[in-house]
């Protein structure tokens, strides 16, 4: 079974790159490709890569290449976050950004002398 998943994860890997390569020549071919290895992610059960995943669509399965088919924008109110907007289907997605932390080392405010 481990193998199985090593080579379905190795499959999916190859096949959302050829389909980031031939998005800008054949759409339709790269869209194929996305849905190929989400087929393959399902029948084996592995995970789609944390860095592939945000590039695809889930409604629509088309690879998301911001200016292309997607909108992408920040929005800095209530928690900071990012908007990712699919042209296609009109899927809307948001991404939080962490803030970063003060560590307790540093000092809350400066004092003159």
């Amino acid at each position: 079974m481990k193998e199985l998943r090593e080579i379905a994860e190795r499959n999916i890997r190859e096949l959302l790159d050829l389909a980031l390569k031939i998005f800008h020549k054949d759409r339709e071919l790269a869209r194929r490709y996305v849905d190929m290895a989400f087929r393959i992610a399902m029948k084996t059960r592995t995970r789609i890569p944390k860095e592939y995943k945000r590039l695809v669509c889930r409604k629509c399965r088309n690879l998301l290449i911001p200016g292309v088919n997607c909108r992408v924008r920040l929005q800095p109110r209530r928690e900071p976050h990012v908007v990712v907007t699919c042209l296609n289907c009109g899927r809307i997605v948001r991404y939080l950004i962490k803030r970063r932390r003060k560590s307790s080392m540093e000092p809350l405010t400066e004092t003159k002398s």
